[in-house]
């Protein structure tokens, strides 16, 4: 993989590409990101960067031996370590190499996706995913041999928090004090969940969440999603692909439309209707409903934005702008905090399996309140 293929990240790319040039290479390295975000990729574009033949300034030839094999994930001085579980093909004693195979063709097709992606992809089915003490031992034994024919023999341990106890522990002394030539190269989606041993032992690099627009314009290129409908996928997206491809399988044309009667119904106290809308969140199911609340979340954070006359950051399709500026009136910095806990309760209550139309009710009136104390004079939106 190149730089090139991954959008956006340039001022992390020129600190990854210098520290190659450099020589200035730490020996365990964690690259550390939310789910759906571009931490693996970016890992394999630097291993990759630091063992071509004829790299520029700024990214790997792609042309070179070296660039060729890890382009196809089949290098011998590239090692992998990921999490797995029994399926239908491996019934017993699962390991990485058991699925390196899948695992290639995973990162080719979805290499923004995550552990749950992963489990799916391979046939996990509810299984528990997991990096048992064999694989510990299969680190050790391999970072023991010299490269094969590259300068540095890569060991990318993907989501090493589902390493167990026993695992993590073993690889502690290896992860301190590698061999010559050999990097060790973590990429995490929940740092907490690491041993602080661990922890203190690598060089963290943080990759932040996709912007939005970047997230949209992946979605009109990569997936021939119309404009519109992306621009409210990445906005729901939180910057995570692996969330805006979750999302696509949504019909989240209805988000506007309920939301913009919910807030008018709302601040008018109009029960009967909120009522009628009570149905219609019903009939969203748990997933809809949970994107639902998150799009009501962002189209709050565009409305207080627009109260606030920071107009140049509220980047919505004309017909949501429209309605933010005139709902802009009835957000502000009084009522907005106690809104956003009643929308993220709402939002936990439900990812908790709580009666979907009690819950949307129960926010209901609360808002009816908590709308009332905009600014007077203000024109209805």
């Amino acid at each position: 993989m190149l730089f090139a293929e991954i959008p956006g990240f340039e001022s992390l790319k020129v600190v990854l590409t210098q520290a190659a040039t450099s020589g200035h290479i730490a020996h365990a390295q964690l690259f550390a990101g939310q789910p759906g975000s571009a931490a693996l990729p970016l890992a394999l574009a630097y291993t990759t960067y630091i063992n071509c033949t004829d790299r520029s300034e700024t990214d790997s030839c792609g042309k070179c031996p070296s660039c060729v094999k890890y382009g196809k994930m089949a290098h011998p001085d590239l090692n992998f370590v990921f999490p797995v579980a029994t399926s239908k093909e491996v019934s017993e004693a699962p390991s990485s190499a058991s699925y390196i195979k899948q695992f290639r063709q995973f990162v080719q097709d979805q290499q923004f996706g995550g552990p749950q992606e992963w489990g799916a992809f391979f046939g996990a089915e509810n299984k528990q995913l997991n990096i048992s003490v064999g694989e510990a031992r299969y680190i050790i034994s391999t970072l023991s041999l010299k490269p094969y024919e590259a300068k540095w023999k890569v060991m990318l341990i993907w989501l090493p928090e589902f390493m167990n106890l026993g695992a993590a522990n073993a690889i502690l002394k290896v992860l301190e004090e590698p061999t010559p030539d050999t990097l060790f190269i973590l990429v995490s989606e929940s740092i907490e969940k690491l041993l602080p041993t661990i922890l203190s032992r690598v060089q963290m690099i943080r990759v932040p969440p996709f912007e939005n627009d970047q997230v949209e314009q992946f979605l009109i290129s990569h997936a021939g999603v119309p404009a519109l409908e992306a621009r409210t996928i990445a906005m729901l997206s939180g910057g995570s692909l692996s969330e805006a491809r979750r999302l696509m399988q949504e019909d989240t044309s209805i988000y506007y439309e309920l939301f913009t009667s919910w807030m008018r119904s709302c601040y008018a106290h109009k029960y009967p209707e909120l009522l009628q809308q009570t149905e219609l969140f019903g009939k969203l199911g748990r997933e809809g409903q949970k994107g639902f609340f998150q799009y009501a979340l962002s189209m709050l954070r565009e409305s207080l934005l627009s109260h606030e006359g920071a107009h140049d950051l509220v980047k919505l399709p004309e017909q949501e702008l429209g309605f933010v500026r005139k709902f802009s009136a009835f957000v502000h910095t009084d009522n907005m905090p106690d809104i956003l806990d009643h929308l993220g309760t709402a939002w936990m209550h439900i990812e908790r399996n709580a009666n979907a139309k009690i819950v949307f009710f129960d926010t209901s009136l609360y808002l009816c309140q908590l709308l009332r104390i905009a600014a007077p004079n203000c024109e209805e939106a």
